[in-house]
């Protein structure tokens, strides 16, 4: 599903139109980089979890040339699914 997808079986599901829909989504969306990037943690009950994974600079090889080099530390954003989220995939 895409993000227009997403947004006309959100304003099906509301009753909204789909032009306020899509600000509803893009708010949402807004205001969870804003604070994953402040380095907090959003969490949303019976759905799951947003949050930053660290990674350690390491050590990787070039593929191509098999030469050893430096990969550096980076953040990721991550999701973990909550219980209820997983329970209704698995059903």
């Amino acid at each position: 599903m895409k993000k227009a997808e997403l947004i006309t079986a959100m304003a099906a599901k509301t009753g909204m139109k789909k032009s306020d829909t899509q600000k509803v989504l893009e708010a949402f969306i807004d205001v969870v980089s804003d604070e994953l990037v402040a380095g907090e943690k959003v969490q949303i009950t019976g759905f799951g979890t947003f949050e930053v994974s660290e990674r350690a600079e390491r050590t990787g090889r070039n593929p191509q040339s098999g030469e050893t080099m430096t990969i550096a530390a980076s953040k990721s954003p991550k999701f973990k699914a909550g219980k209820v989220l997983k329970d209704k995939v698995n059903a």
